[in-house]
Parts: C-alpha cells; sequence; structure tokens
C-alpha cells in the first residue's frame, strides 16, 4: 500500500556540477526536495520505488545499485540507485533516474531498498495506472519518488517555445499534485502533455494509481518556471 510519496523534478541542472555557475538559481528547487525526500523518510516504508520519464532504451526496471551518469552533460558526475550493491557495472539508468538517483545521496537516503522503473512517454494513461496499482501492491508500505517536469512552452525561450496553453497546464498540474488530487491527475490530457513537452505525465499517472484508496493529503512545496519550463515539488503523506 503506498504510504507516502515525493514528486519531483528532474532536469540534470539540478545537480550543481551541470548548472555550473547557474547553480544557485535552483536552490529553492533542491531544497524542496529534501523536504519532500524527508516526507518519504519520515514514512519509514518497506521499499522505495523511483519513477520517472525514460527514452526507449531507458525504458523498464532498474535494481538497486543501478549506476548512472552525467557525463554527458559535460561532468565528470556517476550515481547508483540507492546502495551499492557491488553489480550493475553499466551506466543504464535515464536521465531522470539518475537525477534521483543524485537527490536520495545527497540526503544521504538509508530508510529502504530502492528500485527504478523508467516509463516512456507513449505509455497511456490506463496503463500507467494499472502499473501504479501494481506498484502499491507490492509490499505492506510502498513509497514513490516521482520524477517529471511540467510543460517546456512557457516563454519565448523555452524548449518548446511559448505556448499559451502551458500556464493553465501547469497550474492545474500544480493544483492536482499539492492537494492529491488523483482522479485530476488520471483525467490529464495525454496529448495536451506531449504537445507541451510535459514529461511528467506518465509517471504522475502512475502515482495516481498507486494512491487510489491510500487517502493520502498532499502539500506544494515548489511551483516555478525557470527558463520556461514548469518545475513542481509536492509531498504525499
Amino acid at each position: 500500500m503506498l504510504v507516502a510519496a515525493a514528486v519531483c523534478p528532474c532536469p540534470p541542472l539540478l545537480v550543481p556540477e551541470v548548472a555550473a555557475g547557474a547553480a544557485a538559481e535552483l536552490d529553492a528547487a533542491r531544497a524542496a526536495c529534501t523536504d519532500a525526500l524527508g516526507v518519504l523518510a519520515a514514512a519509514r516504508p518497506d521499499v522505495l520505488v523511483v519513477v520517472g520519464p525514460a527514452e526507449e532504451s531507458g525504458r523498464g526496471t532498474h535494481a538497486e545499485g543501478t549506476r548512472g551518469s552525467f557525463r554527458g552533460f559535460g561532468v565528470d558526475v556517476d550515481v547508483r540507485l540507492g546502495r551499492d550493491t557491488g553489480d550493475a557495472a553499466e551506466y543504464t539508468l535515464p536521465p531522470s533516474l539518475s537525477v534521483a538517483a543524485w537527490l536520495l545521496a545527497r540526503t544521504g537516503w538509508s530508510c529502504a531498498p530502492v528500485e527504478g522503473l523508467g516509463v516512456g512517454e507513449p505509455l497511456a494513461a490506463e496503463r500507467c495506472i494499472e502499473v501504479g496499482r501494481d506498484i502499491a501492491a507490492r509490499a505492506e508500505r510502498v513509497a514513490l519518488l516521482v520524477m517529471g517536469d511540467a510543460s517546456a512552452c512557457r516563454t519565448l525561450k523555452a524548449p518548446g517555445y511559448l505556448d499559451e496553453r502551458a500556464a493553465p497546464f501547469d497550474a492545474e498540474v500544480a493544483r492536482a499534485l499539492g492537494a492529491a488530487d488523483v482522479a485530476a491527475l488520471e483525467a490529464l490530457d495525454a496529448r495536451l502533455a506531449y504537445e507541451l513537452k510535459a514529461s511528467g505525465r506518465a509517471p504522475w499517472q502512475v502515482l495516481a494509481g498507486a494512491a487510489e484508496g491510500a487517502g493520502l493529503g498532499g502539500q506544494l512545496l515548489y511551483e516555478d518556471a525557470p527558463y520556461g519550463v514548469g518545475y513542481v515539488v509536492a509531498a504525499w503523506s
């Protein structure tokens, strides 16, 4: 059963070495992520499942100890998902789960075993919800760390240019995540999310499926759109 969840954005820029001189611009987001992970730790889960967007090659499950890297972003920073098990020599974590691994290491996560799940953008809402239900049924006390960004179309200089639909979409996402509104997350428009380049749609709907019947409450910890991309941090418990 799902007992807690944290929702965090997944730009590699959260890693200060990647952001370099602009690192301070995301200090508030990093602090909010730390607070959200604290909610997970306080829930004392039996297992933590990290869910994040992934390309075709990065989909599927990732065992504890799987390696990730930010070398593709020009910095010599490597991470592991949870504990170092001595296995998983290859760097196979998708960027979103690498950011999650960095956040967990930064906060000294040691509360429960960690598993990763990469989900592709095309995954239909119904399937996302089913996946979430399966995750919630895996242990008596399950926690989720859900990675994903809102729209990338908030400004003229955003990766997806300016789209007037982006701000209302992001506002509804922030409201739903802050209120732990499962029905609203399940009803997110997958096509609109795709057009707005919102990478978090599928992971958020996995969360919605996992949270069905759990009766969790939510708290919005951070919402902003630096660089024209919507970033949301929330905690459910």
